[in-house]
């Protein structure tokens, strides 16, 4: 049985309380992109409309946050952005 040191059970909390904030802010970007590719699938250009700014939003926001590399995040944004640009477009 390891050693119970107090900065190694402090770090271990932080650890856990730091995990369970990054899954709920990659989960909340990563549910934003799949409503904005269902919209852009169905071809449904005014929540396409609605959704494009909010989906950049959210994933700048992981970015503050330390969750996503900034790199990262301008993939996806310019991924998407692309991706609705063209079905704007085409209507």
């Amino acid at each position: 049985m390891a050693k119970r040191i107090k900065s190694g059970l402090k770090r271990r909390r932080q650890d856990e309380v730091r995990r369970d904030r990054n899954r709920a802010v990659r989960t909340r970007v990563r549910n934003a992109m799949k409503e904005l590719r269902t919209a852009i699938a169905s071809g449904d250009t005014a929540a396409v409309k609605k959704l494009l700014p909010r989906t950049v939003s959210v994933i700048d926001s992981g970015v503050r946050k330390g969750v996503f590399h900034r790199n990262t995040a301008s993939r996806y944004k310019s991924h998407l952005t692309s991706q609705a640009n063209s079905l704007l477009q085409a209507k």
